[in-house]
C-alpha cells in the first residue's frame, strides 16, 4: 500500500479552509476544461466523467463545472491550457511525478525546479522516474467502513486487481477501464468511499522512517499547492505507526 495514499486519506479528512477551496477550484476547473476537449459528453469521455466527479466532490457549483466544459468544447472563450509532466526526486531517492496544465510553460519550469530544490529533491530529465509507474485506478476506504472479506468480495467481482488493508485503511486498485465499474459496484453496496482516482502508482516502493517522510512531504505539499499542478505521484511508503505521527 503506497504511502501516497495514506497521506492522502489524511487529507481529506481535514476540513479546507475557504481561500484553499477557492484555489482547489480553480484547478478542478482547468481538469474541467482540459478534459472536455476529447468531447463534451461525460458519457463518452471517462476522463471528463471523472474530472466532474472530483469537482462535485468538492461541491464545485453546476454552472461552475458547465462553464468549464464549455471552455473545453470552445463553445465559451477560455485560456489555451497544455498538460505538461515533471519528474524528479525527492529525500531519500523517491520518485515523483508532477502533472501540470500551464497556459504558459515558461512560467512554470521555473517554479517547479525551485520547489523540488527547496525541499531537498532535484527535478530530472522526461521518463527519468515514471518508467516506474502505470496509471491505476485507486480507491481508499476507511478500515472501520467495511471489513476485508466483504470488501474484497466486492471489488474482485467487479474489476479489481488488488485490495490491500493495514490497520488504518483498505486500498483497492483496477485497471483505468475498470474504474467507472468498480466505483459504481462500490456505491451500490453500500460501502463508503474516502478518496478515489485514476492516477500512477509505482511498481516498488521507498519506506520512510519519520525524519525523511517529513521531507518528503514538505516537497509533496508544496508541489500540490503550486498553482499549476493538476496530481503528484510518489512512491514513498509510510508505516502506521510513522503515519499516525505524521496525522498528530
Amino acid at each position: 500500500m503506497s504511502g501516497h495514499s495514506k497521506w492522502s486519506t489524511i487529507k481529506h479528512k481535514k476540513a479546507r479552509a475557504d481561500a484553499k477551496r477557492g484555489k482547489n477550484w480553480s484547478k478542478l476547473a482547468r481538469n474541467v476544461t482540459m478534459a472536455a476537449k476529447s468531447g463534451g459528453n461525460p458519457e463518452d469521455n471517462p476522463r471528463l466523467r471523472l474530472a466532474i466527479d472530483k469537482a462535485k466532490a468538492d461541491n464545485m457549483p453546476k454552472d461552475t463545472i458547465e462553464k468549464a466544459v464549455m471552455k473545453g468544447t470552445g463553445e465559451l472563450a477560455g485560456e489555451d491550457y497544455e498538460e505538461v509532466v515533471y519528474e524528479g526526486y525527492a529525500a531519500n531517492g523517491v520518485a515523483v511525478i508532477a502533472r501540470a496544465l500551464t497556459d504558459n510553460r515558461n512560467r512554470t519550469a521555473p517554479e517547479m525546479k525551485k520547489i523540488f530544490e527547496r525541499f531537498g529533491g532535484n527535478i530530472g530529465a522526461s521518463n527519468c522516474v515514471s518508467w516506474m509507474f502505470s496509471q491505476k485506478g485507486v480507491f481508499t476506504l476507511g478500515a472501520d467502513a467495511v471489513t476485508e472479506d466483504r470488501l474484497m468480495e466486492v471489488a474482485l467481482e467487479n474489476g479489481a486487481e488488488d485490495v490491500s488493508s493495514s490497520a488504518s485503511l483498505h486500498e483497492v486498485t483496477c485497471a483505468p477501464e475498470d474504474y467507472e465499474t468498480l466505483k459504481a459496484a462500490l456505491e451500490a453496496a453500500s460501502i463508503p468511499i474516502e478518496s478515489s482516482d485514476v492516477t500512477g502508482i509505482a511498481a516498488n516502493t521507498v519506506t520512510l522512517d519519520i525524519d525523511a517522510a517529513k521531507k518528503v512531504l514538505r516537497l509533496i505539499e508544496a508541489l500540490e499547492d503550486q498553482d499549476d499542478v493538476e496530481s503528484v505521484s510518489s512512491n514513498f511508503d509510510i508505516s502506521d505507526e510513522v503515519m499516525a505521527q505524521l496525522s498528530e
